[in-house]
């Protein structure tokens, strides 16, 4: 019963297992599944490519399209086609013919190769990395069917290679000028299909780069072509951005093909000025991109939007009314907004008129000089009902920026504005326009949406409406432009183009026609004050003559006095130099004197010890001597005892028995007593060696302190000589610093000399000034008289009377300050003297 269950499964092949996981990826509904299926087969890839090729390529190759949006998936699809074009070399199935076979699948379908090519546009990395290899893989073993299906392909590398051109050349200015001299086949014409059947070379017509550029932007029309076109349109902004020569050089070259009428179909000025209404409809982004090529021409460039509004059309000979190129842009426009045409074309009118007439007077003003364009805009700012965002905003913006930049002097007066847009359009309702316009996603998300065709729509126009630099002008002015209409019309706004201002202030010509009768006055009164500062001048250059004078004798002076110093401090300086050099010789001579007697006292310490040291060893030596001959006489007296004492024992033996040991022991009693004076004599002797070493070395110490006392002695009255030649040195170290403070006084009197000369030069220099600048008011004052008479005002004698009276005032008055400014400058003179 439980042997069944105890039963381990089947072993399942790989074979199975790879059949298995095809087919749960391609039958799997959940996007999880179909991961983990993936993941199940990258394990095998490696080592079984043939059989994860022939029963789950297909499955893998539609999991790109159909879970491309998944970017996990996506990229471990791919990581698992890459290890079927790379197996283990110890593969079984590893061989060239798998290879070949997987670059046979992917290029005998035009749309895989398309797929791959997708994936390189995308954001993530690995995605293009692997995309990017796996196109390598396939290159290399299938090369020619590869490059036919990639040239094959919807813009195929076209974008691409058009998006990195412009990221090369965009701010070079060396590779932009050389841009332009390149030459390429015409994009509009067609291969001679005789020529590439008969092998012979392709014969198509080259075009510069430039022209071929606008046409590829401007005469294509193909839907799925605006990838390449807005590339194209990106190339040519990269040409001449902030190149200001080149951007005036392509500007010209627009103006005179539009003036000839030759090739206007790449012509932006023609595409916008003279617009064909059944194009536009079929193909809207033709006037949306020749109006942002136009808008990056003329953006921030005044000398480019002169040679812009200069076009005009009409000929006033004929009697036909002149249209300048702006009233043309916006006659199109507003004529576009009623016929409700595609909001890309307004689109694409307004952001050219933004930019145009942005802190340009001279172009707003032309805007104004047709009263209808306010009217019509107005109308679609307000117009009621589901309307377009896009477009009401950037008519409230143009709106907004009108009355920004006009003036009282403009065909529609700054107030008469003030009053339409309050009445008309109102504050609230502007407001919103321009509000709802910041949080369209269009605008608020156009860093993060695509500007590029959306292949899951096909047939649909793309979401693209502007481009980065208008959105980064909008945001910029924003603020700026809502505000625009809280500003009160008395009040302009001044613009400085080309180095000029344009626009001023009505209360600031009302004050300079008031400052005019002032400076009339004061031109009077500058002519009294010429009068009182000439006579000034002559008081303070005989004042300054005569101080130059005392400065020149207070200066002999101080030369003198400073020489005399010098000569003293010379004298005295020679004086204690030869002071110290005795000084130094004589210490020198008694340290050598010194050290002289010492050595003699030495000397005579050393042979005193000696002679010392002679006598206690001639006293050792004869007590020596002494001790030695008391003891041999001994000896022989002891050697004759006992031959007379032998010779008696011979004699009588047994008698002289006991006198034998009687002499025997008083010998042994005296040679013991001689032994113990011996030891006593030999102790006497140490003890005399002892006492006279002793004597020696005391002898020695004494010597050795009273020389070394003699020895500090010297080096004291040493010391005492250097501190004297210390002192010396230190006097002439302070009359050195006297003789320096003295010449530094000496320069405080010429440097104040200076300062006199400057302050006359500067007198003089200020009443040449005076004298131009009174002048200059003269010739103003007579002009002034002479227009006014020039344009009828009759200047009455009662007025010149009037001003010859308030000169005579004036003139008693400036009198009476030059005496002021002469006992001011008299006492400024006075002070100089005592500071000199």
């Amino acid at each position: 019963m439980f042997s069944s269950i105890s039963t381990a499964p089947a072993k399942q092949s790989v074979s199975d297992t790879i059949s298995v996981l095809s087919g749960r990826l391609s039958s799997a509904t959940l996007l999880e599944d179909r991961r983990a299926a993936i993941l199940g087969l990258r394990s095998f890839a490696k080592d079984f490519p043939a059989t994860v090729a022939s029963g789950a390529l297909r499955s893998l190759i539609g999991s790109l399209s159909n879970d491309g949006e998944d970017v996990d998936t996506v990229k471990v699809v791919l990581e698992t086609l890459l290890m079927l074009f790379s197996p283990n070399q110890d593969s079984p199935e590893a061989s060239d013919e798998i290879v070949l076979w997987l670059a046979d699948e992917f290029t005998q379908r035009q749309d895989n190769i398309t797929l791959l090519l997708d994936f390189l546009e995308g954001a993530d990395f690995y995605s293009r990395l692997y995309s990017l290899q796996l196109l390598t893989a396939i290159l290399s073993a299938r090369a020619e069917r590869t490059e036919e299906c990639v040239l094959a392909a919807p813009l195929g590398i076209s974008r691409l290679a058009l998006v990195t051109c412009a990221d090369i050349i965009k701010g070079n200015t060396t590779l932009q000028e050389s841009f332009a001299q390149l030459q390429v086949p015409s994009p509009l014409s067609q291969p001679s299909s005789g020529a590439r059947d008969e092998g012979g070379p392709d014969r198509d017509p080259e075009v510069y780069v430039i022209d071929g550029l606008l046409d590829l932007t401007l005469a294509v029309s193909a839907n799925d072509m605006f990838d390449v076109r807005i590339a194209a349109c990106d190339c040519l902004k990269a040409y001449f951005f902030d190149h200001a020569e080149i951007r005036l050089h392509f500007l010209k070259r627009a103006i005179e093909g539009y003036k000839t009428g030759l090739d206007e179909t790449a012509n932006v000025l023609a595409v916008l000025l003279r617009p064909n209404n059944d194009d536009a409809i079929v193909n809207p982004y033709r006037p949306w991109f020749a109006a942002i090529i136009t808008f990056h021409l003329l953006f921030n460039n005044p000398e480019a939007k002169r040679l812009a509004m200069a076009v005009t059309e009409g000929d006033a000979e004929d009697g036909e009314e002149i249209v300048t190129s702006i009233q043309s842009v916006a006659a199109h426009l507003l004529s576009g907004l009623g016929r409700e045409q595609d909001s890309r074309v307004a689109t694409g009118y307004l952001i050219l008129l933004l930019g145009w007439m942005f802190e340009d007077l001279e172009a707003v003003n032309d805007f104004l000089a047709e009263g209808s364009n306010i009217q019509g805009l107005i109308q679609v700012v307000v117009r009621p009902g589901p309307a377009d965002e896009i477009i009401q905003g950037l008519c409230a913006m143009i709106l907004g920026e009108i009355y920004e930049f006009s003036t009282k002097d403009s065909p529609i007066p700054r107030a008469s504005l003030h009053a339409i847009l309050l009445s008309r359009l109102g504050k609230e309702k502007f407001i919103d326009r321009l509000s709802r316009l910041r949080t369209n996603p269009l605008m608020r998300d156009f860093e993060v949406l695509p500007q590029k065709l959306d292949p899951s729509s096909p047939g649909r126009l793309p979401e693209v409406f502007f481009d980065i630099t208008f959105v980064d002008f909008f945001k910029d002015n924003y603020s700026r432009l809502l505000r625009a209409i809280d500003r009160e019309p008395g009040l302009e706004i001044p613009v400085s183009a080309n180095g000029v201002q344009q626009g001023i202030s009505r209360d600031l010509v009302d004050s300079l026609r008031a400052q005019l009768g002032e400076k009339s006055k004061a031109l009077d009164e500058s002519h009294m004050a010429s009068t009182t500062l000439e006579r000034q001048l002559g008081q303070e250059q005989a004042d300054h003559r005569k101080s130059r004078e005392n400065a020149a004798v207070g200066l002999a002076k101080v030369n003198a006095a400073i020489d005399a110093v010098r000569r003293d401090h010379a004298a005295e300086l020679d004086k204690l130099r030869q002071q110290l050099a005795s000084e130094q010789a004589e210490n020198a001579r008694q340290l050598k004197q010194a050290s002289q007697s010492k050595e003699v006292e030495l000397e005579a310490g050393r042979r005193k010890l000696v002679s010392v040291q002679e006598d206690y060893k001639r006293q050792i030596e004869y007590t020596k001597k002494t001790s030695e001959a008391e003891l041999e006489k001994l000896r022989r007296k002891i050697a004759s005892l006992s031959d007379d004492h032998e010779k008696q024992l011979s004699k009588a033996s047994k008698a002289a028995e006991v006198e034998v040991d009687r002499l025997k022991h008083r010998a042994d009693a005296e040679a013991a007593d001689l032994r113990a004076t011996i030891s006593r004599l030999e102790v006497d002797l140490m003890k005399t060696n002892k006492t006279k070493a002793q004597e020696l070395h005391t002898l020695q110490e004494e010597h050795a302190a009273q020389l070394a006392l003699t020895q500090q002695q010297s080096l004291a009255k040493v010391e005492t000589q250097i501190n004297l030649a210390n002192e010396s040195a230190s006097k002439c170290a302070r009359l050195e610093k006297e003789l320096n403070e003295a010449k530094q006084d000496g320069l405080k009197i010429a440097a104040n000399l200076a300062e006199v000369t400057d302050a006359k030069q500067a007198i003089q220099t200020e009443l040449d000034d005076l004298l131009m600048v009174f002048a200059d008011l003269e010739d103003k004052v007579s002009k002034y008289k002479a227009r006014l008479r020039k344009i009828g005002e009759e200047v009455s004698d009662g007025e010149d009377e009037e001003s010859e009276d308030e000169s005579e005032d004036g003139q008693e008055q400036s009198d009476d300050d030059g005496e002021s400014e002469d006992e001011a400058g008299n006492g400024q003179v006075t002070a100089t003297r005592k500071t000199a």
